[in-house]
């Protein structure tokens, strides 16, 4: 099965939104790939650290709450 990576990467950043803390910051708990991958299409800070949250840049918060909207809600 081939699987479209963009995809995973929209539904991931819309699941953030849903653990969103302190205005930006969000719980870890997903692939480290699929966060690497968010990390290089600039939508996250760096999150290979010790801490138990990560942090979404401008254009990541934006684009996690629309696709929040988008996927999850009616």
């Amino acid at each position: 099965m081939e699987l479209d990576e963009d995809k995973i990467d929209d539904a991931v950043l819309a699941l953030l939104w849903l653990t969103l803390h302190n205005e930006r910051c969000a719980w870890k708990g997903f692939d480290w790939a699929t966060t690497d991958r968010l990390h290089e299409k600039g939508l996250i800070c760096d999150a290979a650290n010790k801490s138990k949250s990560l942090v979404l840049t401008d254009e990541g918060l934006r684009r996690s709450e629309e696709l929040f909207r988008r996927l999850f809600t009616r």
